[in-house]
């Protein structure tokens, strides 16, 4: 067969594409445009004192506090839906000092008076499935005088936690202080007046600049006058050195913040910050300050205080929040502070913790000592199945009104050697509340992800199990819809401002995923065509390649192609960062993209976001960007080609002289553009969104407004500067803006078994972390492990090179995969993709897979307007569909829904002939290409060759036929 042209149906697709991108898109413009946001439409509100609270929906509500009573009403980057919610039913009611606010699906409760949100002062309590859940979702952290608070546990804009070198305390460090605006901030309260030292432990060696030299920060008190803190360099990145200036305190709270302004340097890494008595030495680890835990509460082990040889770790699954504590071992401890206890009594203390082989090579009940109010009380810990196995010990303490210090120490050589997870204290005789389970995560790419050392660390989203999540909006610029402008913040004059929204839809998750879509917009539709099957390699191209032998060959083989991509080797003068179509490759590229408009094809071309000073368009581009582009920070393909420069996109000067860099070749009829911002030093510093968002929307309104595509196909959720080429950390301005404009694609990792198992999971597990909907893998891997040789020869730096290819079962079952995922998009790195260049039983299954994927656009695209529609995206777990099956939550990682009808659970193992264990939600399920059928509420081995894979269709659904011709 051959692809089609669908004609019939494009031009409305697309004019449904262009609405979606325009009623969707975020700013255009920068706080230079002058304009004020406008307001969205009244809701009601219930206000106490500077505290305000919006019910946007049963499971939804706004919590918003400012200190000088002055509330937001406009849209933010993230929150551009508020108004769209129908008016919910809710109750309010004050009584003792408490308001609560009562909804069909929770109750919140806040105590008059009694300032900014934070663990002491307001809790929500809902149902999850059977059980109830309690939380404080606002934590805020006091700085106390002496006291050590981590970087990571502050706040932070601009900036993103990181691991990445030696000799940090806590779970990490701030990075970064390469823009300015940048800040970090603690806040702490002095009972009285005077001169302290505020002060920070920092590394500062060679910065992304180039400079290795004394570094600044500006230091401000409440927003007020600000002093510069000067850093000196240290031997490394791995070195730390402390750095303090005078602050003048009244009594009371205050906010201290480091900033990096327009007049510091920056480049520096912080550790930790500290406010002292004059005079007094810098904290150490062991005085770290730590966050309260709400009684009845399920609080993170990694929030507390642990010494001796306890460390926040993430190397087994199934952990609740950032991480577990580790290496607990003689002569550690961890200590916790429990408030809001009702009265004094005895108490169950609870511990969710590991027990697997130790370090001592033993495998058996270990125990530590807890110590509340000076009583101690040995805790046991049975073993668990191995490290990746959670258990829950208790055990009764006595405790008093109010606050108490609880700690766990390990006195014994055999003592403790567990993993601590959540800690809590609740009623005696009574269940442990909750931990609170992050459901999938998401992070920037999947880049350098083998798959050999398990799932890699993601950071969590919206759905949890418990049913709550804080989407933290406090940091988010607001947007004006009508001016597509972005403003900061209005200034609170250092007081305390909080803006965050409160989902609790216990475990109606695709509630959750709805109030997401309507609040921060929801996922795109793509045109029908972007659901299609898309070619891809990182090879040197050129017309003559895909007019007489790709694109013919996809024809002769009966192999359906909708998308063409053309990796970076197109440009000119440089492969890498040139802005020119290569004429030697591209002899007439607007007879090219014509060409391939007539075969029914789309294009788009990868993009770096650099430019070389040789190039043509350099001169106009530094011109329009007043002369403001910087030198270095490019890759090393592009740095090969003499002086390079970068980009700042929070700069408007420089945003336009980025966006119009693309216009003669969008002229020449290139449909969308492939951001591939991968290795260059470009970066945004707009405070308030998060980089990739604003670049990414970007190109998509330009898209839109010149009537292409209104999408783009980049990374997605942070930056290369703060998020890292691979970087998982979310920043605080977090995920929620990407899914209007963007295909994720999730990078460069390399074709492995291991690393398509992982894929498996991820693509669900991002879905229902950000309500990304459109993600997009390297079907077969980036980087090649095996060095099979190819078919093909090609040219690298003068020296003719023949590509690899994957093992002929690996190659079909990625096939296989791509499939069922929402974008079906071949690519490597200098790597066969294509089915005639495997063998006979290889080649036979991808032709029959590639056609089966044509045939399903219908339905995926079905899927995909259901996405946009309710916020529930094509690939998802089936605990969405089937919330109180335990199964759906354990087999989350290996199977999925493909829509709402089809159930798959892609191959991961090698062979010709495989079997696969799939567990059946409720229902009957038939497999799609055997039409035998299965019970739900069971699991099966199923067996497939080459030409099948484990596919199943709900009972009573309506999907294309496994061999229907289109």
């Amino acid at each position: 067969m051959t692809s089609r042209v669908r004609r019939s149906g494009r031009s409305i697709v697309g004019k449904l594409a262009v609405i979606a991108a325009v009623s969707t898109a975020a700013a255009m413009t920068t706080a230079a445009s002058g304009q004020v946001p406008t307001a969205q439409p009244a809701i009601k509100s219930v206000t106490s004192g500077n505290a305000r609270f919006q019910v946007l929906s049963p499971t939804l509500i706004r919590t918003e506090y400012a200190d000088d009573g002055h509330f937001v009403d406009s849209s933010t980057f993230n929150a551009i839906g508020r108004g769209a919610f129908p008016e919910p039913a809710f109750t309010s009611s004050s009584a003792n000092g408490v308001l609560t606010i009562t909804t069909s699906a929770l109750t919140l409760k806040y105590k008059e008076g009694s300032g900014a949100f934070d663990v002491q002062n307001l809790s929500i309590q809902l149902a999850a499935g059977a059980s109830s859940t309690a939380a404080t979702p606002w934590q805020r952290l006091t700085c106390g005088v002496g006291a050590l608070c981590e970087a990571e546990d502050l706040s932070y804009n601009g900036l993103s936690v990181a691991s990445d070198h030696t000799g940090y305390t806590g779970s990490g460090f701030v990075a970064g202080f390469q823009n300015a605006g940048n800040a970090l901030t603690a806040m702490t309260e002095v009972t009285a007046a005077g001169t302290y030292q505020f002060g920070i432990r920092y590394a500062n060696s060679v910065g992304g600049d180039g400079q290795n030299t004394t570094r600044t920060l500006s230091v401000s008190v409440d927003s007020g006058a600000s002093q510069t803190l000067s850093l000196p360099t240290t031997a490394s990145w791995d070195t730390w050195a402390v750095a303090s200036v005078p602050v003048q305190l009244a009594a009371g709270k205050h906010t201290i913040t480091a900033t990096r302004t327009s007049n510091d340097s920056g480049n520096v890494n912080v550790d930790s910050a500290a406010v002292t008595n004059q005079g007094a030495a810098y904290p150490a680890a062991s005085a770290r300050a730590i966050p309260a835990c709400g009684y009845g509460v399920s609080c993170e082990a990694e929030s507390g205080r642990a010494t001796g040889s306890g460390i926040v770790a993430t190397d087994h699954p199934g952990y609740s929040g950032p991480g577990f504590v580790a290496e607990l071992n003689q002569g550690s401890s961890l200590s916790e502070r429990i408030v809001n206890v009702p009265s004094d009594g005895t108490y169950a203390l609870n511990v969710r913790y590991a027990n697997g082989v130790g370090g001592d090579q033993l495998h058996q009940t270990r125990t530590a000592v807890v110590t509340a109010n000076g009583t101690q009380q040995t805790l046991s810990f049975p073993v668990t199945n191995d490290w990746d196995t959670w258990g829950t010990a208790s055990v009764p303490i006595a405790l008093k009104a109010g606050t108490n210090d609880v700690s766990l120490t390990c006195p014994d050589a055999t003592s403790c050697h567990v993993n601590a997870d959540t800690i809590s204290a609740s009623p005696t005789g009574s269940a442990a509340p909750q931990p609170h389970l992050a459901l999938g995560g998401y992070r920037r790419s999947l880049d350098g992800v083998n798959g050999d050392n398990g799932v890699p660390p993601t950071t969590p989203g919206l759905l949890h199990k418990d049913g709550w999540y804080l989407l933290d909006d406090t940091q988010s610029a607001l947007y004006d819809p009508a001016s597509h402008a972005v403003t900061p913040r209005p200034s609170h004059a250092g007081q305390s401002y909080q803006d965050g929204y409160v989902f609790g839809y216990g475990h109606n998750y695709k509630q959750g995923l709805s109030d997401l879509a309507t609040l921060t917009g929801p996922p795109q539709l793509l045109p029908s065509w972007a659901y299609g099957v898309w070619y891809s390699e990182y090879i040197d191209r050129t017309a003559a390649d895909y007019e007489n032998t790709i694109v013919p060959r996809f024809r002769s083989e009966g192999v359906p192609l909708d998308v063409l991509v053309t990796d970076t080797d197109f440009k000119s003068p440089n492969t890498w960062s040139g802005w020119q179509i290569d004429t030697a490759k591209f002899p007439d590229p607007t007879a090219f993209f014509n060409w391939s408009h007539s075969q029914g094809l789309h294009n788009t071309l990868n993009i770096h976001p650099s430019i070389l000073a040789s190039d043509p368009a350099y001169a106009q581009a530094q011109a329009t960007a007043g002369n403001a582009l910087h030198q270095g920070g490019c890759a090393p393909a592009a740095a090969g080609g003499g002086p390079c420069y970068t980009f700042d996109w929070g700069d408007p000067n420089q945003l336009k002289a980025y966006l119009d860099l693309h216009q003669r070749m969008n002229q020449q009829g290139n449909d969308f553009w492939w951001l591939d911002w991968c290795c260059d030093s470009t970066q945004s510093s707009l405070a308030g969104v998060t980089p990739d968002a604003w670049i990414n929307q970007q190109y998509a309104t330009n898209s839109a407004q010149a009537g292409r595509s209104g999408f783009v196909i980049s990374r997605a959720y942070g930056s290369l500067q703060s998020g890292s080429y691979s970087g998982y950390a979310g920043l605080p301005t977090g995920p929620w803006a990407d899914k209007r404009s963007t295909i994720h694609f999730t990078g460069d990792t390399s074709s492995t078994w291991s690393t398509l198992k992982v894929e498996v999971g991820s693509t669900s597990a991002e879905s229902v972390a950000t309500g990304m909907s459109a993600i997009s893998h390297d079907i077969g891997g980036h980087n090649d492990t095996t060095n099979l040789p190819g078919s093909e020869t090609y040219q690298s730096g003068g020296v003719a090179k023949q590509t690899t290819k994957l093992p002929d079962d690996m190659y079909a079952r990625w096939i296989q995969f791509g499939t069922f995922q929402p974008i079906d998009r071949l690519h490597s790195n200098h790597s066969d993709r294509l089915p005639w260049q495997y063998g006979a039983a290889a080649k036979a299954s991808a032709v029959k897979f590639l056609n089966l994927r044509e045939n399903l656009v219908p339905y995926t695209y079905s899927a995909a307007q259901q996405a946009n529609a309710t916020g529930v995206p094509i690939v998802r777990p089936t605990y969405v569909d089937y919330p109180e099956e335990a199964a759906a939550y354990t087999t989350a990682a290996s199977e999925y829904l493909y829509g709402p009808n089809m159930l798959v659970a892609p191959v991961t193992t090698p062979g010709t002939t495989t079997t696969t264990s799939v567990w059946f939600p409720p229902g009957q399920w038939t497999d799609y290409f055997t039409g035998q059928v299965y019970a739900g509420g069971t699991t099966a081995n199923i067996t497939n060759g080459l030409d099948t894979m484990p596919v199943f269709v709900k009972a009573g659904s309506i999907v294309p036929s496994v061999n229907a011709v289109r």
